[in-house]
């Protein structure tokens, strides 16, 4: 890849960054396409995070970042304009400087994770629906699955004020959403997805219980670092259909093209020319 004066740079900014894929699937796409533009890791732990954002966003040359973990939700209440679908999630993963020189914020965690279903078969219109975590990536599955259709949406978070708040920013955009908390049993639903870290590390706990889970459940993970997880490997082994995390990133990033101004392209493409490796 040619770096030179005129590359375009998008900042991949979360901590750690060990887990980063990104930036294996978008620049091979850059070379590959003959785009002067390149996604950079930046590990900014959350004291420093706030003025470092706005810091990078001081060079001219930064047209965008990729916002991951663990600061997706305190970017909301730092950009200065929000879509709808980051106001109900109460996150931010993408961030672009506007015509008008404000920052303006949007969520695609949960855009990514609806297209890589549907495209695996799954649809949630009038389904029922568990989404365990109420973070930034489980808040954003869930606004995207209540926009979707479906009828009831579990939510579970240890944190159970995460999990609440979550619920009532639903039921203000979708009234007749059937919304429950507090609880963490998967048996009845058509859909489970881990939108926890639980997974990233050997011997981590399962984020619910296996065993309640039905073979017709289709699972869904947010996890990166491995591809399968144990968690998906224990209910691929029970018969469910399943999304690995990386789908949710590959199918996202069409739309982040776009977002940046930049040219866009498929998921079977990326899937082609992405150098990933866990």
């Amino acid at each position: 890849m040619n770096i030179n004066g005129n590359t375009q740079v998008i900042a991949h900014i979360g901590y750690p960054t060990q887990t980063f894929k990104s930036p294996m699937i978008y620049n091979p796409y850059f070379e590959a396409a003959d785009i002067n533009a390149l996604v950079v890791p930046f590990s900014s732990q959350a004291p420093v995070y706030p003025d470092f954002l706005h810091a990078v966003f001081s060079c001219d040359n930064v047209i965008g970042a990729l916002i991951t973990m663990p600061h997706k939700v305190t970017t909301v209440s730092l950009v200065d304009r929000l879509t709808p679908t980051a106001q109900i999630a109460g996150s931010c993963n993408a961030v672009r400087r506007g015509a008008d020189g404000k920052l303006e914020g949007d969520m695609f965690d949960g855009e990514g994770f609806v297209r890589g279903i549907r495209r695996k078969g799954f649809s949630p219109e009038g389904k029922s629906a568990l989404v365990v975590g109420s973070g930034g990536v489980g808040s954003a599955i869930a606004a995207s699955l209540a926009a979707e259709g479906v009828a009831r949406l579990a939510l579970f978070d240890v944190n159970t004020a995460a999990a609440d708040a979550l619920a009532g920013r639903l039921k203000k955009h979708y009234p007749d959403l059937v919304v429950e908390t507090g609880r963490n049993d998967p048996a009845g639903f058509d859909l489970v997805s881990n939108a926890t870290p639980m997974g990233m590390n050997d011997g981590d706990p399962m984020p619910t219980d296996v065993s309640r889970i039905a073979p017709e459940t289709f699972v869904g993970e947010v996890v990166l670092k491995h591809e399968t997880t144990a968690f998906l490997a224990a209910v691929q082994a029970k018969g469910c259909k399943t999304q690995v995390g990386t789908d949710m990133l590959f199918e996202q990033i069409p739309a982040y093209l776009e977002y940046f101004g930049l040219p866009t392209t498929t998921a079977e493409h990326l899937h082609e020319v992405a150098r990933v490796e866990y």
